[in-house]
């Protein structure tokens, strides 16, 4: 994924949630519908997501110390993994909550403005214009995301991709649009019927769904901060450009770690002539130091360390 790429769809889903949130607070003011303040809440909570996103971007970038010698690549995973932190307590909690509280209230006869207020086409007006800004910051995560993901389902590229920010814009993006078709289904029952329950009940399945996503965007998020390997695409290329000099027998073993989305950490063990002289190894280093960057440019810390292959015992 393009850092370009992942910025557009951030600051496209950042500009549509703030206009969204202002319009969503105004609505909930003049009519205190517990569907209008939950998705308040919500363009709020993902405002601060994704200007999260672009904080721990723009730290990412900055060049390794002697205290991390690796560089700050993985401040990207961290401020995602916040983000999940921030959907799953913010917005999903408090929707839980609301929704609880609003059916609570309807059944113990509090009366509903949203029924009583002569602002009751509010509501409507705002949900449907928040669903179109909502839509186009979707399908502007959709576009960057398809360069990225290739051949892969759209499962898979959540699952397996390893920057960050599209999958969790992708997520977002789409609990929203739910979401706000939720809100709409629940203000709308509730105008149609005179029953409040509805604007209670649609409110408490907006909680449900937010702290779903926000669950699937932990665990996923927690995988990258614990390290995952390079893609099979890359450790075969790894593979093949250390192979592919007459200098170096086999590769005895390999290990590959993400240090962030665009830096992988390259370590194996290779075997060399068992006649070869020190100038002869290090000249076998360098070419498959060369081979791999020039075969998989993200690979910018790489150490190979020279063996003599020996049959396992008992081979024969």
């Amino acid at each position: 994924m393009s850092v370009e790429g992942g910025t557009k769809a951030i600051v496209a889903a950042l500009l549509a949630n703030l206009g969204i949130a202002v319009t969503k607070l105004v609505a909930w003011l003049l009519t205190h519908s517990s569907s209008m303040l939950a998705e308040s809440i919500h363009s709020l909570a993902d405002s601060g997501n994704q200007a999260l996103l672009l904080l721990g971007g723009k730290r990412a970038k900055r060049e390794a110390t002697a205290a991390h010698p690796f560089g700050y690549g993985r401040e990207r995973y961290i401020y995602a993994f916040i983000v999940s932190i921030v959907l799953f307590s913010v917005g999903g909690l408090f929707a839980v909550y609301e929704g609880y509280h609003k059916i609570e209230e309807t059944l113990h006869g509090v009366p509903n403005t949203l029924l009583e207020s002569g602002w009751w086409w509010v509501p409507i007006v705002v949900l449907v214009a928040a669903i179109i800004m909502e839509g186009f910051s979707f399908r502007t995560a959709i576009a960057e995301s398809r360069v990225a993901k290739g051949k892969a389902t759209w499962t898979q590229f959540v699952r397996r991709a390893k920057a960050p920010e599209l999958p969790v814009v992708l997520l977002e993006d789409f609990a929203a649009l739910i979401g706000l078709v939720l809100a709409l289904c629940g203000v709308g029952l509730t105008l149609l019927t005179g029953n409040a329950i509805f604007d209670g009940v649609f409110t408490l399945l907006i909680g449900v769904l937010l702290v779903a996503v926000a669950i699937i965007l932990a665990l996923e998020t927690k995988s990258l901060l614990l390290g995952e390997s390079a893609t099979e695409e890359h450790v075969t290329a790894i593979e093949t450009a250390i192979l592919a000099g007459d200098d170096v027998d086999r590769i005895i073993h390999m290990k590959t770690l993400h240090l962030g989305p665009d830096e992988l950490l390259v370590a194996a063990k290779i075997a060399v002539g068992a006649e070869d002289n020190a100038r002869e190894v290090a000249t076998a280093i360098d070419g498959a130091e060369s081979r791999i960057r020039a075969a998989v440019p993200i690979a910018r810390s790489i150490y190979l360390e020279p063996d003599i292959y020996r049959l396992p015992r008992g081979t024969g």
